[in-house]
């Protein structure tokens, strides 16, 4: 399945870089590349893409006009998921990002471009009204817990932690048996116990991942304010 796509960055040297990647693979379509807010708007509107590729600081100011862009894009378009990408790891971005909902959307380090395979599965996930989100953000959001006995991970074990962790990198169960050095019945037995714990073990497998990483971070902030 291809998914067509419109491209945001200001800099001139990333769009033809990016498009150059995008046009390597068959199952991506870009169909526009602009290099601000409006035109993105203006793109979206015309195209009615299944997905924006968007870097989180475009003009005027540089800071998260990507992300307020991805979120009036979810609100006015919501069958066009978009992927934001940031240079840095900035886990208060990332939460500002998905706590409103995680369905559609996706933030991506800018160093996951040159890894292609994984950069069109976002596309392909968001597109699908899945989410996406980066290993290392997912680490550095996990990091912030710290000994903050108020958080809702408290509850958790260290071996639930680790899988938590590595679920909410996308690896499968049995990626993550593996990668810990486990059994996959362990690993089930440890998910089941940590969505359990975190009250999401009714929601939707699309979602559960992402939202237990937003649950952790949603105590932690929280608790510092």
């Amino acid at each position: 399945m291809t998914v067509r796509v419109v491209f945001a960055d200001d800099n001139f040297l990333v769009r033809e870089g990016v498009a150059g990647l995008l046009s390597e693979t068959a199952e991506v379509d870009l169909v526009e590349t602009v290099a601000d807010p409006d035109a993105l708007h203006r793109a979206v509107a015309l195209h009615l893409p299944d997905a924006v590729l968007t870097d989180i600081r475009m003009p005027p100011t540089f800071t998260t006009e990507g992300i307020d862009a991805a979120k009036r894009i979810r609100a006015e378009f919501p069958k066009t998921g978009v992927v934001v990408l940031s240079q840095y790891v900035e886990e208060d971005y990332a939460f500002d990002l998905l706590s409103e909902g995680v369905e559609g959307l996706g933030y991506l380090l800018k160093e996951r471009v040159t890894q292609v395979d994984e950069l069109v599965r976002a596309l392909h996930d968001v597109a699908r009204g899945g989410s996406a989100l980066d290993p290392k953000v997912v680490a550095g959001l996990l990091a912030r817990k710290n000994n903050d006995t108020s958080s809702a991970l408290s509850g958790l074990t260290d071996r639930e932690l680790e899988v938590l962790q590595a679920l909410a990198t996308g690896r499968s169960n049995a990626a993550t048996a593996k990668a810990l050095f486990m059994s996959e019945r362990a690993v089930e037995k440890h998910v089941g116990s940590v969505f359990q714990k975190l009250g999401l073990a009714n929601e939707s497998d699309v979602n559960r991942r992402v939202m237990a990483v937003l649950a952790y971070l949603d105590a932690t902030a929280a608790g510092a304010g």
